[in-house]
């Protein structure tokens, strides 16, 4: 029995087919970038197959155009989701289907699921008989599947390179951000005045903030701060902004003068794209006597242990940051004349719903500092029960509270 022969031009077509392969899947297992294996695609349809004109949609985290040689650019703009998705098989584009230029569409599929289409056009026709394109569709068909599945998994491999980068610059951010938040080992711990205070950041980097200086002999400040809008660059806003408030908040500086002072910084390192809110408050606890301002932050709450008084600090001037020039400054000074609680939050815990769905404001705050107990007690208390920060639904935000024993 004779074998029969296979023609030299099978044999050429064969052997075209599995270098092309072999070329292709050596170039991505050598990790060479999308453009160097988009030019060699190009090169077996275009220069080997004959093909005039290509063009790839490719499905990433939308449909966009991955490739185009030789089609107008009116084709890349093409709606994908209502033009293309009915098309599961190779079909050949006739004139009633408006694709002018367009000869056959091919899809590409991963996981049952289209992943491109491929467009081809000006397609080099034989002397007689079909064009030899034609004869290869499957060829196509598969050789694209293999370069689209390769540059897809080169992108979702530089995304999570980026995701790591980023994860780390907010793990770096997180950390600087924790720097900026005072131990409250540190913090006044003397018969006058005792300070605490509690953070939860509600993402990695927050933009909430407070501190506690010890000024001189007889007095402290104390501050707290929410920068508008969260992430690296509030991090790094409000780093800047602890820099400027201790290098000029001293037991003598004019409280007005500081918050003028602060907002330039704010205004010139911001540039118009965030701003703060901010309460500052001075204790001389020789004299009795808080002064503070209050720059549109929530207002601070103050128990008399002895009468029972609550007062809440309102604000007196807008937001830093928020004009290039503060209107005017209102400073207050208000008398401690027996011991006196004062809690100092951010819109995290007041915007905290209760049962009904309405912002707690502060009246859970006036329920715990409404005794005699240490208000260090009082804010692990209220912690507690608003489930911070585990068991609380309605979490959405920054909490920070700085708060302090007056005597």
């Amino acid at each position: 029995m004779k074998s029969r022969k296979i023609p030299n031009d099978r044999l050429k077509i064969s052997k075209f087919k599995l270098d092309s392969l072999l070329d292709i899947t050596l170039s991505i297992n050598a990790n060479l970038p999308t453009e160097t294996l988009l030019s060699k695609y190009e090169s077996i349809l275009r220069e080997s197959l004959g093909i005039g004109k290509v063009l790839i949609f490719k499905r990433s985290e939308s449909w966009e155009c991955l490739f185009n040689a030789g089609f107008p650019k009116k084709f890349e703009k093409i709606d994908v989701e209502s033009r293309l998705l009915g098309f599961d098989d190779i079909t050949y584009v006739s004139s009633d289907m408006d694709f002018e230029g367009v000869d056959i569409i091919v899809p590409v599929f991963n996981n049952n699921v289209h992943l491109a289409f491929l467009f081809i056009g000006d397609i080099e026709e034989e002397g007689e008989g079909m064009s030899p394109v034609l004869k290869h569709l499957n060829f196509i068909q598969t050789i694209s599947s293999i370069i689209i599945v390769a540059i897809e998994n080169i992108r979702l491999h530089k995304e999570s390179l980026r995701q790591e980068a980023l994860k780390k610059e907010l793990e770096l951010a997180a950390r600087m951000q924790q720097m900026l938040i005072p131990d409250n080992r540190h913090m006044p711990q003397s018969p006058e005045i005792i300070v605490n205070g509690y953070y939860h950041p509600h993402f990695e980097v927050g933009g909430d903030y407070y501190d506690c200086l010890k000024l001189s002999e007889t007095k402290t400040g104390f501050c707290i701060a929410d920068v508008s809008g969260k992430g690296i660059s509030a991090a790094i806003l409000m780093s800047n902004f602890q820099a400027s408030l201790r290098a000029m908040f001293t037991a003598d500086v004019d409280l007005e003068f500081l918050v003028n002072k602060l907002n330039e910084i704010v205004v010139l390192n911001a540039a118009g794209e965030k701003f703060i809110t901010f309460f500052v408050a001075r204790y001389d606890h020789r004299k009795k006597v808080l002064e503070y301002v209050n720059a549109a932050h929530n207002p601070p709450v103050l128990y008399n242990t002895s009468t029972g008084r609550v007062d809440h600090f309102k604000a007196g001037c807008v937001g830093i940051g928020m004009l290039d020039e503060i209107p005017a400054v209102i400073k207050i000074e208000f008398p401690v004349r027996n011991y006196s609680k004062i809690v100092c939050y951010t819109d995290g815990l007041s915007e905290l719903k209760d049962e009904e769905g309405k912002d707690i404001g502060t009246k859970e705050i006036i329920r715990y500092i409404s005794n005699k107990e240490p208000v260090k007690d009082n804010i692990q208390a209220l912690i507690s029960y608003l489930g911070i920060p585990d068991t609380n639904p309605y979490l959405f935000d920054d909490v920070s509270i700085i708060a302090a024993d007056l005597r």
